[in-house]
């Protein structure tokens, strides 16, 4: 984490986490909630590393750090936060039409939020989507 001024703070929300994205010039280092993206588990890893990975196919190595920050939600929507605000910085910092097509090629939450959300429970029922039993007997 160096004392360079951040280039783009970008952040990216999934249900009820978020993650927020700071960009500086470097060498490609990503540190998240302050350890190193390879620390973390394989699937964890790899999620972070989709938006990276398609840039560096579709436009060349990055100079850029990102250090990413995350809060609320469970781990899952936190990594999935901080994957869509990667790919949206990196939309935003390399201006690409064709980073832009690829991102959504690949997978179109890396560029869109997720919209879902949990269902509100009902008055009078034990669960969103579960209805009292009624007897005929």
């Amino acid at each position: 984490m160096s004392s360079e001024k951040p280039i783009l703070f970008v952040s990216g929300k999934r249900k009820t986490a978020v993650a927020k994205v700071k960009i500086r010039q470097g060498a490609g280092i990503v540190s998240y909630n302050g350890l190193l993206y390879t620390d973390l588990n394989l699937f964890h890893k790899l999620a972070l590393a989709e938006p990276l990975r398609i840039c560096e196919r579709e436009l060349g190595p990055l100079g850029y750090n990102f250090d990413i920050r995350t809060m609320g939600g469970g781990k899952e929507a936190q990594i999935q936060a901080a994957r869509l605000a990667i790919a949206k910085a990196l939309v935003q910092l390399t201006s690409s039409e064709l980073l832009k097509k690829a991102f959504l090629a690949y997978d179109r939450n890396l560029l869109v939020q997720d919209s879902r959300r949990k269902e509100a429970r009902k008055p009078g029922d034990s669960k969103a989507r579960a209805k009292r039993q009624k007897s005929y007997r």
